[in-house]
């Protein structure tokens, strides 16, 4: 009998346990309810609010733009007036012309300095080439012809009486000096004058004016007929181996 009545209860759990396993299969079976739009709309607000998911961020980066991609941004202003456009081809014209004229006149000076330059360089070649003279008007200016110290020679001559001699000496000298050591272009047949003026062209300043005094006291006693000033002539005795010689003037206790 108690057998019985544990068989009895252990079919009874079997059915109630059959019963709950087919109450869950139908309930799976079942499809889940669609949720309306405003649940959706509700759902996400909520989500929106939340500070680690909701919300919007923007961010900007750095690129290189593709050059297939550029259009050139069309202009929108307006063409500038036409009297600005005439000014400006003026002013361009004007320019163009400037610059022209200044090349010309830049070339001008040019070839006015080439010809000063190949006129000078002709008369030096000139002096070089022609055969020097070795006497001016009956004058020996041969340098074998006189002495070393021409100045010192001179001076001794005056100051023995023979003045004569001693602005011959100085006159002779001076123009060998010319000519064989400054390249004066005297001939022959030159002059007083025209050996003042040759010298004036090639010498410097002092040099000249101490030729030029020279000059001036041998033509005084040769065509005035009168000596010159001792003073002048021993100055210019002097004076002529630092103006014209070669060699260095020599001291007063040597003369």
């Amino acid at each position: 009998m108690r057998s019985v009545l544990e068989m009895m209860r252990a079919c009874r759990t079997t059915l109630l346990v059959l019963a709950l396993c087919a109450g869950q299969a139908s309930a799976l079976a079942q499809p889940a309810p669609t949720p309306s739009r405003e649940e959706v709309q509700s759902a996400r607000d909520q989500v929106q609010k939340d500070p680690n998911l909701g919300g919007t961020r923007q961010a900007q980066t750095l690129r290189f733009k593709d050059l297939a991609d550029w259009k050139p941004t069309p202009s929108k202003s307006e063409p500038p007036p036409m009297w600005l456009v005439g000014m400006a081809r003026w002013i361009a014209d004007a320019g163009r012309l400037v610059i022209w004229a200044l090349g010309a006149l830049a070339v001008a000076l040019f070839l006015v300095g080439l010809r000063h330059w190949i006129r000078v360089r002709a008369d030096v070649a000139s002096a070089k080439t022609l055969q020097l003279p070795s006497h001016v008007r009956e004058l020996d200016i041969r340098p074998e012809s006189l002495p070393d110290h021409i100045g010192a020679a001179a001076r001794g001559w005056w100051l023995r009486g023979e003045q004569h001699a001693a602005l011959s000496l100085l006159y002779r000298g001076a123009l060998s000096k010319l000519v064989h050591d400054h390249a004066v272009p005297i001939r022959a047949a030159s002059t007083e004058g025209e050996c003042v003026q040759l010298a004036a062209r090639l010498l410097t300043q002092d040099r000249s004016d101490f030729f030029a005094r020279l000059v001036s006291a041998w033509q005084l006693s040769v065509y005035g007929a009168r000596m010159p000033e001792s003073a002048s002539v021993l100055a210019l005795c002097t004076d002529f181996d630092t103006h014209l010689g070669s060699n260095p003037p020599i001291s007063e206790a040597a003369r």
